[in-house]
């Protein structure tokens, strides 16, 4: 029996105003990117507690993504910021639990950007082949 090829499942956490309208953007223009990422639309990535992040990691998802708007242009002032320095704080703690930092990616999307979406997803889709599935992926 051939062995099927791991697919690596991504959580996705968008920004209302810039990446989700970015990857509904992709959508619309039919620009394609692989299916095994799950979006979730928070009105600020700002807004994605690391705890949400942390969870979604230990119950076995492949990897996080967070998308947010451009620095200089967050509706929330300074919330992308605020992302980014969570961001940091959150790849010290992976790295001292022994996962894998690419595990989770930041991007600044915008609302024009549906191509850039999409190349982010796919490039993240491929790392993630390479590291194999979660280590807390049920089999």
């Amino acid at each position: 029996m051939a062995e099927v090829e791991f697919e690596p499942l991504i959580l996705a956490f968008c920004c209302n105003w810039c990446a989700y309208a970015g990857a509904d953007l992709a959508g619309t223009a039919r620009i394609s990117y692989p299916p095994s990422v799950k979006i979730i639309r928070v009105m600020c990535s700002g807004m994605v507690h690391p705890a949400q992040v942390m969870d979604a990691l230990m119950k076995g998802v492949d990897g996080i993504l967070i998308a947010g708007c451009h620095p200089g242009d967050c509706h929330y002032i300074d919330g992308n910021l605020k992302t980014e320095r969570r961001i940091e704080a959150l790849k010290v703690m992976l790295e001292d639990m022994g996962i894998e930092q690419n595990r989770l990616r930041l991007e600044w999307v915008s609302s024009g950007e549906g191509e850039k979406f999409a190349r982010v997803v796919r490039e993240m889709t491929e790392e993630l082949k390479q590291l194999g599935p979660s280590p807390f992926r049920r089999r």
